[in-house]
């Protein structure tokens, strides 16, 4: 995979701050959390627990590995499979980013001990690519001991949690950043136990990798399915099933969802007329950006613009 397109899949993201957590809990104990407006990260210190998500199988997480959940979605964490659980905010109210916390589950069993965190980043910035990675990315031991500087960063992680040291909230910040990143980094190289994911295989693949970086980046230029199929190096009917299979989705409909996406941020942060807002993200005609933006969205981008939140408050994720 192309570091560029990595660099510019998590960029826009700005992340604000990271609620986080150690955990000691002792067999039987399971936890049931709701889908959160952040990243997640679990890294088994010690022990075992089993990971499990709606419509998909348990996964079991051992002494060393880490879980990347980029959507924060909606799972279970438990000693076993098919253990009761407790909602996560009876276990943890009030999870306000930059803030910390122990957890403590008593019982009679074997103990698990896990780092958590949450990154809370910015939704709406978050790039239709990056909203097609997997519920969960999972990196073994062994994978992680490929990575000596994500495993140092988690071994220190761990290592300052009973520290009080002036800027630990910074710290920690920083340190779960670099986590994510390079979690996301080895998953989309070829070690993790989610590297077959199709749309990681877009990510790795040479041609289709090229033409996301293309609309990634270069979104406002006139493409066509023959001009993306021409810089992936490939033929039309090739690219456009490879792209299908391994993206999810047709490549106009991918290229539309980056320009409208990006639309909605110029018409949120920026006061540029219609007309330049269009040309930026590749519409030559207004009338055409208007028609676009409003079977994407179901409103016009006046009504999108009057909606939009006062300077300094972050924007609504919007409806993919």
């Amino acid at each position: 995979m192309d570091g560029d397109l990595l660099s510019e899949l998590l960029a826009p993201l700005r992340l604000r701050g990271v609620f986080h957590s150690r955990w000691s809990a002792r067999a039987p104990w399971g936890v049931a959390g709701e889908r959160e407006s952040c990243a997640l990260v679990h890294y088994v210190q010690a022990g075992a627990c089993t990971v499990e998500l709606p419509g998909h199988e348990p996964v079991r997480l051992r002494t060393g590995d880490l879980a990347v959940f980029p959507h924060g979605s909606a799972h279970r964490l438990a000693d076993t499979p098919g253990r009761a659980t407790v909602p996560l905010e009876s276990v943890l109210p009030a999870r306000r980013p930059g803030a910390t916390r122990t957890v403590r589950i008593d019982g009679p069993g074997v103990e698990t001990v896990m780092l958590c965190g949450g990154l809370h980043y910015d939704a709406a910035a978050a790039s239709p690519l990056y909203r097609a990675l997997p519920a969960v990315l999972v990196l073994d031991r062994a994978t992680l001991a490929g990575q000596p500087l994500l495993g140092g960063t988690l071994d220190g992680l761990a290592g300052e949690w009973d520290q009080d040291e002036p800027g630990q909230a910074l710290v920690a910040l920083r340190a779960f950043e670099l986590v994510f990143v390079l979690a996301l980094r080895a998953a989309l190289g070829d070690g993790g136990t989610s590297a077959g994911r199709p749309v990681l295989r877009a990510l790795r693949h040479p041609a289709v990798g090229a033409a996301l970086l293309a609309v990634q980046t270069r979104f406002g230029e006139p493409w066509t399915v023959e001009t993306l199929a021409a810089e992936a190096g490939m033929s039309r009917s090739a690219f456009a099933a490879t792209f299908r299979r391994l993206v999810g989705e047709a490549p106009m409909r991918h290229l539309t969802a980056r320009r409208m996406q990006e639309a909605a941020r110029l018409l949120e942060e920026t006061a540029l007329p219609h007309d330049a807002i269009a040309r930026r993200v590749g519409y030559g005609s207004v009338v055409g950006f208007h028609l676009a933006f409003r079977q994407w969205y179901g409103t016009t981008p006046g009504g999108h613009r009057r909606r939009a939140p006062e300077p300094g408050r972050p924007a609504a994720a919007h409806p993919w």
